[in-house]
């Protein structure tokens, strides 16, 4: 099988990224309520490598969706890239925190990433924005983007709540942040890597 040596990465990527995703979940939504510095220190780590593995595997993705596509492809992938950029530095500054923690703490948004807005609320528009064109193209499978459209519904929830409610250990974020985070991201990320490992035509 002929596979472009980039997809291989893409594939891969893919694959890390949903790996990630599940221990920033595990992190975020267990292991914070009982050892909070703990958690923190862990989910800033797995969403700062994570979101490195997610650019990876949606550049695959869009070079796949570009000749149908078009400019609607590289517009989802400049969502996306600016999504990723903004989750490594949320998780870089978590991360930070957590293994020096500042001598008082705030409840002001980071700068960085105010609230989640890029992890969270551009990430999801991004995915949503690409499931739209994956729906229409015959080389990728529909369901994909029915899963796509529900992580990206969810992830722009997550955000909402984060905004709205703050309290991250509130019911209202950790519901749908486990199941982000747990189930449907990382499944679709593990079914975009099966979709960009088989070449886009037959060979």
């Amino acid at each position: 099988m002929n596979v472009p040596r980039y997809h291989r990465t893409a594939y891969a990527g893919a694959w890390l990224a949903a790996a990630c995703g599940i221990f920033y979940s595990v992190s975020f939504v267990i292991i914070s309520r009982s050892a909070p510095t703990l958690g923190a220190g862990l989910s800033g780590f797995f969403l700062l490598v994570g979101s490195l593995f997610s650019a990876t595997a949606l550049l695959g993705l869009h070079d796949r969706l570009k000749p149908t596509g078009g400019t609607y492809a590289t517009w989802s992938l400049m969502l996306a890239l600016a999504a990723a950029l903004a989750a490594t530095l949320h998780g870089g500054y978590d991360l930070a925190n957590a293994i020096n923690p500042p001598s008082q703490s705030s409840t002001l948004a980071s700068e960085v990433d105010p609230r989640g807005l890029g992890a969270f609320g551009l990430a999801g528009v991004a995915l949503a924005a690409f499931s739209f064109l994956i729906s229409r193209d015959s080389s990728l499978p529909r369901g994909l983007a029915y899963l796509g459209y529900l992580s990206g519904t969810l992830l722009v929830v997550i955000y909402l709540g984060r905004l709205i409610i703050l309290s991250a250990s509130s019911p209202l974020i950790l519901a749908p942040a486990g199941l982000e985070g747990l189930l449907v991201n990382p499944a679709w990320y593990i079914w975009l890597g099966l979709a960009l490992r088989r070449p886009p035509h037959p060979a």
